[in-house]
């Protein structure tokens, strides 16, 4: 298996560096196929050998070859992290339709955890397919009213918290939970849970900095959901158990 790992790491980066596009253009409502590969900024054509996974972005010390505008961070951490998850699933599950469902869950979680940061977006145009696909996929691989209760579910449960609270959850974290679910089953609690304790931190901060006020200060939760959804996929099963075991 691992003589295999180069096989997917490389094409991981090459994933990697479309999701960039995807996650800067779907925002925006731009086609993600035309133009081709260009600068944010000055809009000038990259070309082939400035658009090489990480190894461009070292070279040009992270700006545009014309204009010299910084090339966002983002798109070699997308790259990377695609690239990463994929090894990650491969080592995990091999080649089978679980590791397709968590290729696409992942390359789909890295996505929106990068829109989310930057402008506050869980686009639709990702989520919706994607969790289409991964519950296909689970539902093929294992024929299992587990993976759609587990999207219903999620979904359900974040849905009811946005109409408890609105100003903290958005619907489009609600439809990132029919994803999560559809990937994880019955270890989908624990991928919330995990998410709903990683963001306490961000929020005792700001409740320490702005006290009360913080409440109006909202916080990026789509993030939280995919660390969550990532460790579950890979560490959800022993996690469930050892719970389990301790509330017996």
């Amino acid at each position: 298996m691992v003589f295999v790992l180069p096989l997917v790491f490389v094409p991981g980066l090459a994933l990697g560096s479309f999701l960039g596009v995807v996650a800067a253009r779907v925002p925006l409502r731009r086609s993600i196929v035309h133009p081709g590969s260009a600068c944010m900024s000055c809009e000038a054509p990259i070309r082939w050998y400035d658009n090489v996974p990480v190894f461009s972005y070292a070279l040009l010390r992270g700006r545009c070859r014309r204009c010299g505008v910084r090339i966002p961070p983002r798109d070699l951490a997308i790259e990377l992290a695609t690239s990463f998850l994929l090894v990650g699933c491969v080592l995990a599950f091999g080649f089978t339709l679980k590791t397709a469902a968590a290729a696409v869950a992942c390359g789909a979680l890295v996505v929106v955890t990068a829109t989310d940061l930057e402008r506050r977006i869980v686009p639709n145009r990702v989520v919706l397919p994607a969790a289409a696909a991964v519950l296909a996929l689970r539902t093929a691989g294992h024929l299992s009213p587990e993976w759609a209760l587990g999207a219903i579910g999620a979904a359900g449960f974040l849905f009811l918290a946005a109409l408890a609270h609105p100003g903290g959850m958005g619907m489009g974290d609600v439809k990132l939970a029919l994803l999560i679910g559809a990937l994880l089953g019955r270890t989908t609690p624990v991928a919330i849970l995990l998410a709903l304790f990683l963001a306490l931190v961000p929020s005792v901060v700001l409740i320490a900095r702005h006290g009360a006020g913080a409440r109006k200060l909202g916080i990026p939760f789509a993030p939280f959901l995919a660390a969550g959804a990532v460790i579950a996929l890979f560490a959800g099963e022993p996690i469930l158990h050892a719970y389990l075991g301790v509330m017996s």
